[in-house]
């Protein structure tokens, strides 16, 4: 069934706090949603941000960002007033988020929720049923706290290597903090599955994004070492990146600790298995980051400064799908399988059956032929103009050569040459071609929908500026004259819900 989405972090909505959150503004934007014909919404990780602000880098594979947690929401529960949180200074700027004051004050605005937090019924259920993972979160995180956010391999060697009398200890000593982490998740959790059964309600799924790998300062790594490539001394023996191409000659170093494949499979991927199951219990489907990795990954020596030096190394392959199709059965995935495409990897992507992306910023840098090209894509496919790692449209307009415009407004059916053509026809013209392709499902970017250009770009790979991951939309983004547009233009590309028979009935009578 053909249909279509729109990909916007939660961070990137308005609000009074200095970053979007899973409050109204959350909550109107899936009415926005519902009023343009959308039945999908692409997130990126719900996970903590962690190294350069990313929320590909996050201490957890399982917990949520406490940033996302509304305070309107805490209000009306009772557990704070607004006196607690409107006075702070949150941002400079209500279209970046600064990470550094969300740092500093959130958890100081939380702990007050906390301290008039009297317990219940639904708490205590929330720890039992998240028994696999949250209790040694909160223990990370309350040892991280008492360690000046040290990371866990510069810990003590008793802690530093879990022996259990030292671990005991920490959790009698540090109990009311590992409470107070376990209150934070219990929030996140309850305000996200709000949002994202009213996002169900209307019928839209909610996309969402599982990084690869996990960093080397992460509960996973310090709980389960063994499971990852580092010598006796939990040091990584190698680290992840991608090899030098036409973007970086360096190639991109991660930093992330490898997975040791032969242990993971001799229980048939359970970490794995464990990790996504979760996921699907917050998304409804699931994107699997970086999915060429799973064929072969790009393994750099530890302690080199760039990723020229690595190799590839063969991965688990379809052995690693046939264990997801046998234990998660139900969970849909989409495979990013951008970057580097190897036979093999494209094997492993159409032998999955998952729906691989296809990217129009990526067709019309040269007249050869291009698998990004409309008329190569498969049905089973997700094409995006961009996504959080490219340009923006407009972006990519006002930078690329004139050939290359030539050649995307030729293939469009503009006129560019004429010079009658603007920007944001160029811009929707783009999105109209993306629409009208077989894709099953056409995702936007809200950027490109707005046509803004590259102060809006999300992300920057390989680059650690302020700019990553700050970008904010102006409040009133999302108005009904846009809704009113994108709607049109979904159901003019068959991507519309069908009507409900007794809707459609009484709107023919009319």
């Amino acid at each position: 069934m053909r249909k279509s989405g729109i990909l916007m972090h939660i961070t990137s909505l308005p609000g009074s706090c200095g970053i979007g959150t899973m409050g109204k503004s959350a909550f109107d934007f899936v009415d926005f949603l519902a009023d343009a014909g959308q039945r999908s919404w692409q997130i990126l990780p719900l996970t903590p941000t962690g190294y350069g602000d990313s929320p590909y880098q996050s201490c957890s594979a399982y917990a949520g960002n406490p940033y996302l947690i509304d305070f309107d929401l805490l209000v009306a529960d009772g557990l704070l007033e607004k006196a607690d949180f409107e006075s702070i200074d949150w941002a400079d700027s209500e279209t970046r988020v600064d990470y550094g004051k969300q740092y500093n004050n959130k958890n100081a605005v939380l702990r007050k929720a906390y301290a008039n937090f009297q317990g219940s019924a639904a708490f205590d259920a929330f720890q039992e049923e998240n028994a696999a993972w949250l209790p040694d979160f909160c223990l990370f995180m309350a040892l991280k706290g008492e360690n000046n956010s040290a990371a866990w391999y510069t810990w003590e060697e008793e802690l530093k290597f879990r022996k259990a009398r030292a671990l005991n200890a920490a959790r009698k000593r540090l109990a009311n903090e590992i409470r107070f982490y376990a209150f934070v998740q219990f929030l996140f959790y309850k305000q996200w599955s709000a949002l994202r059964a009213y996002a169900n309600g209307k019928d839209i799924e909610i996309i969402g994004d599982v990084p690869i790998y996990v960093p080397y300062d992460s509960v996973e790594v310090w709980c389960e070492p063994k499971l990852f490539q580092l010598d006796k001394d939990l040091t990584p023996t190698a680290i992840a990146g991608c090899p030098p191409d036409a973007f970086s000659a360096d190639g991109q170093l991660w930093g992330n600790p490898l997975y040791n494949w032969k242990k993971i499979a001799k229980d048939g991927y359970g970490w794995w298995l464990r990790r996504l199951g979760a996921a699907g219990k917050l998304y409804d489907v699931v994107r699997l980051d970086h999915f060429r990795g799973f064929e072969a990954y790009w393994s750099v020596p530890y302690g080199d400064t760039t990723a020229k030096n690595g190799q590839w190394i063969k991965g688990p392959d379809m052995d690693f799908v046939n264990a997801l199709k046998t234990g998660l059965p139900e969970l849909k995935f989409i495979a990013e399988d951008l970057g580097t495409l190897t036979q093999a990897v494209l094997d492993l992507r159409d032998n999955s059956g998952y729906p691989g992306m296809k990217v129009l910023g990526f067709a019309f840098d040269s007249r050869e032929p291009s698998e990004y090209l409309p008329y190569c894509f498969p049905a089973n496919s997700v094409c995006y103009t961009g996504t959080h790692d490219n340009m923006t449209t407009l972006q990519w307009f006002q930078t690329a050569s004139k050939d290359a415009i030539d050649y995307v407004c030729e293939y469009m059916g503009l006129d560019e040459v004429t010079g009658l053509l603007g920007l944001e026809e160029m811009v929707w013209g783009l999105i109209r071609t993306a629409m009208a392709s077989v894709s099953d499902l056409t995702v936007i970017q809200m950027q490109d929908y707005l046509t803004l250009g590259g102060e809006s770009r999300m992300n920057f790979p390989g680059t650690m500026t302020n700019a990553n991951w700050t970008w904010r939309a102006e409040p009133g983004f999302a108005s009904a004259d846009l809704a009113k547009r994108i709607r049109a233009m979904t159901k003019l590309y068959g991507r519309l819900a069908p009507e409900p028979k007794a809707e459609a009935e009484e709107t023919a009578a009319e």
